[in-house]
C-alpha cells in the first residue's frame, strides 16, 4: 500500500524538533535517528541526517537539510482541540522558547513551523446552518490571536456587544 509521509526540512535541529513535538502529543515517539554515511552539503559524516518519528499516530521524517529552505505559512498543521484547556496547553507549549503568536489561532513554533490551534466548537459554528451565528463567530475569530471558546460561543449566540 502506498503511504504519504510529511517530510520536514530543518537547519540542523531535526532531532530537537522531533523530540519536542513528541513530548507534546499523545501516541508520539521518535522511531529512528539516521546518521549521514558521508559528508554532505548540510553536514559531516556521522551527523544526524534524518529523524523518523510518529506524531499523534502518524509518521513524519525530519531532515537536517541546512539553511537553504525554511517553513512558511503555506503549509501548517492544524490541531482540533476539545476545549479551552487544550487550546491553552497547545498554544502556550508551541510558542514557548521562541515561538510567535499570530492571528486567528495561528502561531509559529521555535523551529518556524506554522500551527493552527483551533477548538472543535469553531468548526461546528462555521458549518452551522445558522449562517448569521457563523458569521458572528468568524468575525470574532478574526480579532483574536489565541482562540477563546467562550468568546466564540458568545459571538455565535449573539451575546457579545457589537455582534448582533
Amino acid at each position: 500500500m502506498t503511504t504519504i509521509t510529511p517530510f520536514l526540512w530543518f537547519d540542523g535541529r531535526a532531532q530537537e524538533a522531533a523530540e519536542f513535538y513528541c513530548s507534546i502529543f499523545p501516541d508520539s515517539h521518535v522511531d529512528a535517528i539516521e546518521r549521514s554515511p558521508a559528508d554532505n552539503p548540510s553536514g559531516k559524516e556521522g551527523d544526524v541526517l534524518t529523524v523518523r518519528f510518529t506524531l499523534a499516530g502518524r509518521p513524519f521524517v525530519g531532515l537536517n537539510g541546512g539553511p537553504d529552505f525554511t517553513f512558511s505559512e503555506a503549509v501548517s498543521f492544524a490541531i482540533e482541540c476539545e476545549n479551552q484547556a487544550e487550546v491553552d496547553r497547545y498554544w502556550h507549549t508551541l510558542i514557548a522558547n521562541g515561538g510567535e503568536p499570530s492571528q486567528c489561532g495561528w502561531l509559529k513554533d521555535r523551529f518556524g513551523l506554522s500551527w493552527q490551534v483551533t477548538p472543535r466548537q469553531l468548526n461546528e459554528y462555521m458549518s452551522s446552518p445558522d449562517r448569521v451565528g457563523a458569521k458572528r463567530a468568524f468575525e470574532a475569530m478574526l480579532k483574536m490571536q489565541k482562540l477563546d471558546v467562550a468568546e466564540l460561543e458568545a459571538a455565535f449566540e449573539g451575546r457579545l456587544v457589537g455582534t448582533r
